[in-house]
C-alpha cells in the first residue's frame, strides 16, 4: 500500500518523529494539531480562534493530499478547559455542521505550552 507523508518543516518533526498527516491507501491520519503558525501560538486566550486556526490547517493538509473537509469521518477534540466547550462547538459546527464526523471532547491537564488551549486530531477516508 502506497504511504505518503506530510510534513510543514516544524522543528518539532524531526526530533519526536512524527509527521502532520499520514495518507495510506484512501485513508488519512492528521496528528495533533494546535494553534501554532510559524512558531507563534494564533488566538492567545481565545479558544474558539484557536479551534478555527486549527481546522484551517486541517483543510489545507486534507488539500494538499487529494481531499477535502467532506471527507472527515472523525474528530477527537482536547482542551485544557471543557467549560469552554460551546466556543469549541461553535468553531467546530462552522468547519462540520453539514459533515457530522464522529467527535469526542475531551479535558486534559495541559497542553505542551501554557498558550495552547486546544490540540484536535483527524481522520479522513476518501471515498474512491
Amino acid at each position: 500500500m502506497n504511504r505518503i507523508t506530510y510534513t510543514e518543516g516544524s522543528p518539532w518533526e524531526p526530533i519526536i518523529g512524527y509527521a502532520r498527516a499520514v495518507k495510506t491507501g484512501n485513508i488519512i491520519e492528521i496528528s495533533g494539531t494546535t494553534a501554532t503558525v510559524n512558531g507563534e501560538v494564533v488566538g492567545k486566550g481565545d479558544v474558539y480562534e484557536q479551534t478555527k486556526c486549527i481546522l484551517g490547517k486541517f483543510d489545507k493538509v486534507l488539500q494538499e493530499l487529494g481531499a477535502s473537509m467532506n471527507d472527515v469521518v472523525r474528530t477527537r477534540i482536547f482542551c485544557t478547559d471543557i467549560s469552554q466547550w460551546e466556543a469549541i462547538g461553535k468553531a467546530h459546527g462552522e468547519f462540520f455542521s453539514e459533515i457530522k464526523p464522529a467527535t469526542g471532547m475531551y479535558q486534559i491537564s495541559k497542553l505542551i505550552s501554557d498558550d495552547l488551549l486546544i490540540e484536535i486530531e483527524a481522520t479522513a477516508i476518501i471515498n474512491q
